[in-house]
């Protein structure tokens, strides 16, 4: 009997704590939602937006209508320009490749700077089957030296098997499956980045766009799906910026990848989701640091928990879900540095 009575009791005291506990997180939301500071409800919005799992947040202490004008005043702008391809001219004489740590108020950031182009490169795990692998795998099975997250994938489960959208390696489409507001990112002949909005074309249009355009290495990303405010892709296009609303996005961990006019390549990830009390970096964020370190093209690929560098040996940013980890995601794909 006195096994049983104190059973119920820790029952209740359990109980009691997590009613406790969801009315104190409920209550905090509120708080940020309609609270003195706009900024902190703005953030709030657009970050659970753009999350996977955590979507229903939001809508649990707002309206749609309120949700909808929040989401609004902090979007990016379209913008429709290609790539000038004459704008870049190569020069890879430095071999040279430098880390450099960036810190911002919500993030910190590692941007690797490749001075050769032509040592960028997709590598994949095809034939695709079921289970990707860790991006430290991918790397050492190329031989590489380093590398970061790519395209969009099929990430649900962490199975990371599968790849989204279109994927070039070596000159050779290994994935062909377009979509609604994909955009390819990756490299031609040249090893120019190239970032062309795909959106709508078929099967039979990819393949002549990546042999006429003589596309080497590529993946795909996503502008802004049709029932989330969580994808984008172009940042800065032929030395211009992307205009922004607000903060232009929610703050997230992040990987981009962008060129200067020298042919330079700049791999840039960013921490976030309450790694090291950080939230992570906004598209503004992206924007202002490929601007600051010279990029004439940038382009944001796929981030959140996906969001993952490793060179030299070691993790320099891991997948991050409220922790770092020694590891990252299952990938199906990766851009590389060859040796």
């Amino acid at each position: 009997m006195k096994v049983v009575k104190l059973i119920g009791k820790g029952l209740s005291f359990i109980g009691v704590f997590l009613l406790v506990t969801i009315i104190t997180l409920y209550c905090s939301l509120l708080l940020i939602c309609y609270g003195p500071s706009t900024k902190a409800r703005n953030l709030f919005v657009t970050t659970f937006l753009e999350t996977g799992a955590l979507k229903f947040m939001v809508k649990l202490v707002m309206p749609d209508s309120k949700v909808q004008a929040i989401v609004n005043s902090n979007s990016l702008e379209a913008m429709e320009a290609d790539v000038n391809t004459d704008l870049i001219n190569v020069n890879s004489e430095n071999k040279d490749i430098e880390v450099v740590e960036i810190s911002g108020s919500n993030y910190k950031a590692t941007l690797l700077i490749i001075p050769d182009p032509s040592k960028v490169k997709v590598a994949t795990t095809y034939p695709f089957s079921e289970y990707g692998k860790d991006l430290e795998t991918i790397v050492k099975e190329n031989d590489a030296i380093g590398g970061i997250n790519g395209g969009i994938y099929v990430s649900s489960g962490n199975k990371g098997g599968y790849p989204m959208g279109v994927v070039v390696q070596d000159g050779k489409i290994v994935w062909n499956d377009n979509g609604v507001g994909y955009h390819l990112i990756g490299f031609d002949e040249n090893n120019i980045l190239r970032i062309i909005d795909i959106s709508g074309k078929s099967k039979a249009d990819v393949e002549k766009l990546v042999t006429d355009e003589k596309i080497r290495d590529a993946v795909t990303f996503q502008e802004e799906a049709s029932d989330a405010n969580n994808h984008f892709v172009k940042l800065i296009i032929n030395g211009q910026r992307r205009e922004s609303n607000g903060l232009g996005s929610g703050a997230n961990p992040r990987t981009a990848i962008g060129q200067r006019q020298d042919g330079t390549v700049l791999f840039l990830v960013t921490d976030g989701r309450g790694a090291a009390g950080h939230l992570g970096a906004t598209a503004n964020d992206l924007i202002d640091i490929m601007e600051e370190y010279g990029a004439v093209n940038a382009a944001n690929v796929d981030g959140g928990s996906s969001t993952t560098m490793y060179y030299d040996n070691k993790y320099l940013q891991t997948s991050v879900t409220l922790y770092y980890s020694n590891s990252s995601w299952r990938l199906p794909e990766a851009f590389i540095i060859a040796k």
